[in-house]
């Protein structure tokens, strides 16, 4: 897909909102440090970067929850600096971008294993004659197979002569081809997957594993979660998202008339809330799925962890770019009502993260009523089960590569008994 590349043209407004949003990315770094040692940090960020990343693997496990919540912390820092230095408008896709890389900061991208992806969606721009300023966001977008790397160098058998070019020729690979592809796939679910680059990956990756099998690399799947932080977790999500809406009501005057305007909305891929509505009304979108995203996995009796955690994250982001109340409560209705149906727990690791991850057919719900969305839902709870198997877990967005495969085959459907509202065709 096309990616904006607007340049900031209000400076000072810009500024403004790169301010806010710098103030909860530190939020998580100084968090972390409350909660940990620097000893237990700096230890804990190299188990993050020298291990396999492949899903699930949770940072807080895997190196504690304060160096989880630092490298999230400092990834997402990074990704602000880049913006600024690019002078880049905050709009929906920088929001959603921000949040989605400091969600998978803490289960899967890390401060080491992302940049390849991303140098090689560069050099696809130079290739291209294009400004860094048009591919930035999917090239952080693409992030999604960042264990590609640390798989082949961290587990692999061979030699470091062998393993460590072959990583980054296969990751600078990856990143080269990812644009193109992910812009021919937007046009085959029109739209109604808003993690079209979780369905690019899920293909992209399912193609390299299959080389990678054949000469004898085989991703093995982890399952690393972590229990016990609810009540901690809870206090700091309901600080974070509960501050996004009051800053959201200070931001601007009656901003309730324009989030009346983005709850009218589709959601369907492109809607931008912050260029549609405003900044004001679109943290206060963000902060309301973030508080409603937090409370069913609380209500399901789920972890408070880092995949959970990064789910929310995810929410809250694209709640700038196409999610809000009314259009992700049916997905999240149909997953429950596709566990109480099966002989799975709403609060088991996938299904949690298939509601809250399958929210990214929240504009099937918008478009076309709750009816379809609960059904959307109810689907993509069972095939988000038997995809991962296919990129041998190392396509983070493995939700948005299940989501991408529902809504191809549901939307056809869908327009059969809705006519009317058929799009595109």
């Amino acid at each position: 897909m096309k990616y904006p590349q607007i340049k900031a043209t209000n400076i000072p407004l810009n500024n403004a909102k790169l301010l806010v949003l710098t103030f909860y990315v530190c939020t998580l770094i100084i968090f972390g440090f409350c909660i940990d040692t620097p000893l237990e940090i700096w230890q804990g960020l190299g188990k993050i970067i020298t291990s396999p990343d492949t899903l699930i693997t949770d940072y807080m496990g895997l190196g504690g929850r304060g160096a989880a919540l630092v490298n999230s912390g400092l990834l997402s820092l990074i990704v602000l600096i880049i913006f600024r230095y690019l002078k880049l408008q905050i709009n929906g896709f920088s929001i959603a971008c921000l949040f989605t890389v400091a969600g998978f900061g803490l289960f899967g991208k890390n401060i080491f294993n992302v940049w390849l992806i991303v140098i090689g969606v560069c050099i696809y721009a130079n290739k291209q004659n294009k400004k860094l300023s048009e591919v930035i966001y999917g090239a952080l977008f693409g992030t999604a197979l960042a264990p590609v790397s640390t798989e082949i160098f961290f587990s692999s058998q061979s030699s470091g002569w062998v393993k460590i070019p072959l990583g980054i020729f296969i990751s600078l690979l990856i990143g080269f081809i990812l644009i193109p592809i992910s812009a021919n796939l937007l046009k085959v679910h029109k739209g109604f997957n808003l993690y079209n680059m979780g369905f690019t990956a899920g293909i992209v990756g399912t193609i390299f594993v299959s080389v990678l099998n054949s000469f004898g690399v085989i991703p093995i799947p982890q399952m690393i979660w972590t229990t016990g932080n609810n009540n901690l977790f809870t206090v700091y999500l309901f600080f974070l998202f509960s501050s996004m809406i009051v800053i959201g009501f200070c931001w601007e005057k009656q901003p309730w008339l324009k989030l009346k305007q983005i709850w009218q909305s589709s959601g369907q891929l492109v809607t931008d809330f912050v260029l549609l509505s405003g900044f004001g009304a679109s943290l206060i979108n963000m902060g309301m799925t973030g508080l409603i995203a937090s409370f069913y996995v609380l209500l399901v009796g789920a972890d408070l962890n880092g995949p959970t955690i990064g789910g929310i994250f995810t929410v809250v982001g694209f709640s700038a770019l196409g999610k809000h109340p009314k259009n992700i409560l049916p997905i999240l209705a149909g997953v429950y009502l596709g566990c109480l149906s099966k002989t799975v727990n709403a609060n088991d690791p996938s299904m949690i993260l298939a509601a809250l991850f399958g929210t990214t057919l929240a504009p099937i719900a918008g478009k076309y009523g709750w009816f379809w969305g609960i059904t959307a839902g109810f689907i993509h709870s069972s095939v988000v089960q038997h995809v991962g198997i296919l990129h041998g877990g190392l396509n983070l967005y493995n939700n948005g590569f299940a989501a991408g495969i529902v809504a191809v085959v549901l939307i056809p459907v869908i327009e059969i008994f809705k006519p009317d509202q058929a799009i595109d065709k």
